[in-house]
């Protein structure tokens, strides 16, 4: 079950009335994209109360300060207060930063999320990261702050193309390999086309809170959603700028699962079995892109930049069996090339 300021829902009327029926909120922003403004904030204007529209452009090679900057400054131009309410209608770079801004302006006020997208509906909304990027490392700036409310509303998703959602299956896919054995010998018997995302939503908010409750400020077990992330954040980092070979986030998640399950099986005790069903099914849903190997090195400074790090010591997330993640293995940078170099000779064949 989703807690109480997550809602899922299909009627998003109903939910934004309970909101602001006993809240007198100064002013509202809302905070969209040119991809959401155009599909999906007209599904929910004319449900919001008088709001001022600050739009960004898409992508996450903005999620930056100087997109920040522009945030801040159009609730300055606003005359926004501390009794003010921020309202991030898009995916999750939309609900990273827009929360993070509204974190950080004269100290914090409310927010609401309304994730447009699956990757962010199964994950980016729920937990209370907040964050942008800096000097080219994912997330490096943030806080953890809860919004007000996320409504989860599977409507937005008919707006996607199908590498959006595969893109934001991936995440899903990790909930089931880091938690429950059972969901994953249920989804990986399926296609893309015939996942049911009402209960893959469901499910991966429930997973993705119940480590987060035992766990908000990821001192242990919330280290657990980071299983696929240590490698696949340095490779989403190498190839944002790449043009038409840029992957998106579930992308390159797809590629980090494989690469850290291959380190499962040296480090804690994956069965070779269960990498090849993991390979495999991954392989299925994502196809498997060459890695350019004059970029390895560049993936390893940008993990060794990792905030899950002590020191020198890298700590990844890996499996000990499918269902069951284990927090804190230490890795070498000579792990990281090994596993990069596995990676890249399955997409030889």
């Amino acid at each position: 079950m989703a807690s109480k300021n997550v809602q899922i829902t299909d009627d998003l009327s109903s939910v934004l009335d309970r909101f602001f029926f006993d809240r007198n909120y100064t002013q509202v922003a809302v905070l969209v994209d040119e991809n959401t403004e155009q599909a999906c904030l007209p599904l929910v204007k004319d449900l919001i109360p008088e709001h001022w529209l600050i739009s960004i452009v898409s992508g996450e090679s903005n999620k930056n300060l100087s997109t920040c900057e522009s945030i801040w400054g159009a609730l300055t131009e606003g005359s926004f207060d501390r009794h003010s309410l921020m309202i991030n209608l898009g995916g999750g770079v939309i609900g990273d930063m827009g929360g993070f801004c509204a974190a950080t302006f004269k100290r914090g006020i409310d927010f609401i999320n309304i994730p447009t997208t699956l990757l962010s509906q199964v994950d980016a909304s729920v937990g209370g990261k907040l964050g942008i990027d800096f000097q080219g490392f994912k997330n490096h700036i943030g806080v953890f702050k809860d919004p007000e409310l996320v409504i989860i509303d599977p409507v937005f998703l008919k707006s996607l193309p199908n590498k959006e959602l595969r893109s934001g299956f991936a995440e899903a896919i990790k909930h089931c390999l880091i938690a429950d054995r059972k969901r994953w010998d249920e989804i990986s018997q399926k296609n893309l086309d015939t996942q049911n995302w009402v209960d893959i939503i469901g499910h991966s908010v429930a997973v993705k809170e119940d480590i987060v409750a035992g766990d908000p400020f990821e001192k242990g077990q919330r280290k657990l959603l980071n299983f696929g992330h240590t490698i696949g954040h340095a490779i989403e980092s190498t190839y944002l700028d790449r043009g038409e070979e840029r992957l998106l986030h579930g992308e390159a998640i797809a590629i980090g699962m494989i690469c850290e399950s291959y380190l499962s099986k040296k480090k804690s005790g994956l069965q070779e079995t269960e990498l090849n069903e993991i390979v495999s099914y991954i392989n299925r849903i994502f196809g498997l892109p060459q890695l350019d190997k004059e970029a390895f090195e560049e993936m390893v400074e940008l993990i060794s930049q990792d905030k899950k790090n002590q020191g020198k010591v890298i700590n990844c997330t890996l499996l000990k069996t499918i269902g069951e993640g284990v927090v804190n293995i230490p890795i070498s940078t000579g792990d990281v090339i090994d596993a990069l170099f596995y990676y890249n000779q399955l997409s030889d064949k």
